[in-house]
């Protein structure tokens, strides 16, 4: 038996396929898609949901030597992230796309830039800031890990008969 569909694809545009629908999926919280390429979605969804559930708190503090302007020696604190959760972080980074927040209204673009600057990649931050504290809640009273999306069908595509669907995280 098959890991994966083929959805009738070659491996590279379905991997491009795939990464491209998990990281809408990600960042709009919902897409509409076919069936067959929801459930596939919803697996790689879901694990990279699980890496940041179980990372998103895991920081390590230690303190750190420094010279200030004057040549002395100042000691600092510093939160770093756990090892276990930088593993975590490169996993998303290598799987999901770089997604850009869209400039606001108020913003001028030197203002939007340095912005973007802070944040090389805001899909992963949004993953461990939002997505982890608020399903690791949902973990605790469901006592299992998993069911972070819905599938919603919504019946056949007009032109091909495909079975249309909306994925959404819950």
């Amino acid at each position: 038996m098959a890991r994966n569909r083929k959805l009738s694809r070659e491996s590279d545009q379905r991997l491009a396929l795939l990464r491209n629908q998990t990281t809408a999926l990600l960042w709009n919280g919902r897409i509409r898609t076919t069936e067959a390429r929801a459930k596939e979605v919803r697996k790689t969804a879901e694990r990279l949901l699980t890496l940041a559930i179980n990372e998103y708190d895991k920081v390590e503090n230690t303190t750190k030597e420094i010279f200030n302007e004057k040549g002395q020696t100042v000691t600092i604190d510093v939160e770093n992230d756990a090892p276990s959760k930088l593993k975590a972080r490169r996993e998303m980074m290598r799987y999901l796309y770089n997604v850009r927040e869209p400039q606001r209204e108020d913003e001028t673009r030197g203002e939007y830039k340095e912005r973007m600057r802070e944040v090389k990649h805001p899909l992963v931050e949004k993953m461990f800031d939002e997505y982890g504290p608020r399903y690791r809640a949902r973990n605790e009273e469901k006592s299992s890990s998993g069911g972070y999306t819905r599938i919603i069908k919504l019946g056949p595509r007009r032109g091909d008969g495909a079975e249309e669907v909306i994925i959404e995280l819950v």
